[in-house]
C-alpha cells in the first residue's frame, strides 16, 4: 500500500518496454533501425501528449518527475520571482531555493488569499503548485489559482506526478510534470509538457535531443512503458471505494485517529492517517513486520522518517510526526482494506497496551 512511492508495473507497460528493448536502435541514428526507433519514440510522444492535453512538439521527455520539475523551475523561473506551495514535493523545493512560500489552509489546500497577496507584491512570478499532494492526496484548486496567475501575468507550473492518470488535470497551466513509474510504467522516464510557445533551455547539454531541450539518448524502453501506462491508467472510482472502507474502519477502530485533509478533495487512492502518540517510524516498522507496506511521506526522504513537513504546514504541530501514508495501487485486491485494518488494528492495540 505504497503506490505513491511507485506503482506496480502494468502489464501493458511491461510489454511495451520489452518490445522497445528487444527492437533496439538509437532514435538519433539515420539507418533503418534508428528510423524505427525514432518512430517508436514519436508515437510515444504523441500518445503521452494527447493523454494529458498537449501537443507532441511541446513535450520534453526527461529521466523522471524530479528532472521535469527542475527543468521547469530553472527555465521558466529565470528573471521571475518563484512562489512555491508550502506542501510541495522536495523535488520542487530543492529546485527553487529561496523561493517565497505560499501557505496552505488546515485542509491542505493552497491559501488563495495568500497567493493573491504574494502575486500583488510586484514583479513577474512563477508559481509552483502540485496537482495532488503526495502524502495526503489533497487536490489544490488549480483552476482558481490559474486565474489569479493570469490576472497578474504570472506563469503556473504544475507538479502532476501524483495526479496524472488518477484525476483530470487542469488545462490552464504553463508547464506540467509527470513521471512514468507513478503511472505504472518503469522508472527512468518522465515528461515536461509546455504551453505552446514556451521554451526552456536544457539543463543537460548534449547532442541536441528533444529539440535541444534535453541532451542524451532517450531511454526508449522506459518511454514506451510510460506511454502504455498513461493510456491504461484509469482506476479512480474503484480505488475510492476501497479507500473509503479503510477510513471508515479506522474511525471505528480508533476514534482518536485523524485523517489529514479529509475535508478537501483528494486522490481516490490516498489516506494520511495520524495516530496520536505513536511515531510514524514505529507504525511503518510495525506494519512492515506484519507484511503491510506503507510510508511516512515522500519516498525520496526514505531513511529520514520524522516530522512530516506537509502535516506541519497544515498545522498539526507535534502530530506531524505521527502520520503514515496509505496509498492503494492500481491492482489493489478487493480485500485489501480488511487486510490492512486487521494489521493496523492489531498494531494500535499492541502499542496502546505498552503505553498503559
Amino acid at each position: 500500500m505504497d503506490a505513491n512511492a511507485t506503482e506496480p508495473l502494468r502489464p501493458e507497460a511491461r510489454a511495451a518496454a520489452v518490445a522497445a528493448l528487444e527492437a533496439g536502435g538509437n532514435p538519433s541514428s539515420v539507418h533503418a533501425a534508428g528510423r524505427a526507433a525514432r518512430r517508436r519514440l514519436e508515437e510515444a510522444r504523441e500518445a503521452v501528449a494527447a493523454r494529458f492535453g498537449a501537443r507532441g512538439q511541446d513535450l520534453v521527455f526527461t529521466g523522471g518527475g524530479t528532472e521535469a520539475n527542475a527543468l521547469a523551475v530553472a527555465g521558466l523561473g529565470r528573471g521571475r520571482r518563484v512562489l512555491v506551495g508550502a506542501t510541495e514535493h522536495p523535488a520542487v523545493l530543492a529546485a527553487a531555493p529561496g523561493a517565497a512560500v505560499i501557505p496552505v489552509r488546515p485542509d491542505g489546500t493552497v491559501d488563495l488569499g495568500a497567493l493573491e497577496a504574494l502575486l500583488a507584491a510586484g514583479g513577474p512570478a512563477l508559481v509552483c503548485l502540485m496537482a495532488a499532494n503526495n502524502e495526503t492526496g489533497v487536490l489544490h484548486p488549480l483552476a482558481r489559482a490559474a486565474a489569479l496567475c493570469r490576472a497578474r501575468g504570472a506563469l503556473l507550473h504544475v507538479d502532476a506526478v501524483q495526479a496524472a492518470g488518477r484525476v483530470a488535470l487542469p488545462a490552464d497551466h504553463d508547464s506540467l510534470a509527470i513521471s512514468g513509474h507513478k503511472l505504472g510504467g518503469p522508472a527512468g522516464a518522465g515528461a515536461l509538457l509546455l504551453r505552446p510557445g514556451l521554451e526552456v533551455p536544457a539543463l543537460i547539454a548534449g547532442g541536441g535531443q528533444e529539440r535541444g531541450r534535453r541532451g542524451g539518448t532517450e531511454p526508449l524502453p522506459a518511454i514506451a512503458g510510460l506511454a502504455a501506462a498513461a493510456r491504461a491508467a484509469t482506476d479512480a472510482a474503484r480505488l475510492g471505494a476501497l479507500r473509503d472502507r479503510i477510513e471508515a474502519g479506522i474511525a471505528a477502530l480508533a476514534p482518536e485517529a485523524i485523517i489529514a485533509g479529509a475535508g478537501a478533495p483528494r486522490l481516490a487512492n490516498t489516506s494520511s492517517i495520524i495516530l496520536p502518540g505513536v511515531a510514524a517510524e514505529t507504525q511503518v516498522i510495525a506494519l512492515d513486520l506484519a507484511g503491510v507496506r506503507v510510508s511516512a511521506g515522500a519516498a525520496c526522504s526514505s531513511g529520514k522518517v520524522g516530522r512530516s513537513p506537509v502535516l506541519a504546514a497544515m498545522g498539526f504541530g507535534d502530530l506531524a510526526g505521527c502520520g503514515i501514508r496509505v496509498s492503494l495501487p492500481w491492482d489493489a485486491a478487493e480485500d485489501a482494506p480488511e487486510r490492512f485494518l486487521a494489521a493496523w488494528g492489531a498494531m494500535r492495540d499492541r502499542l496502546a497496551q505498552r503505553a498503559a
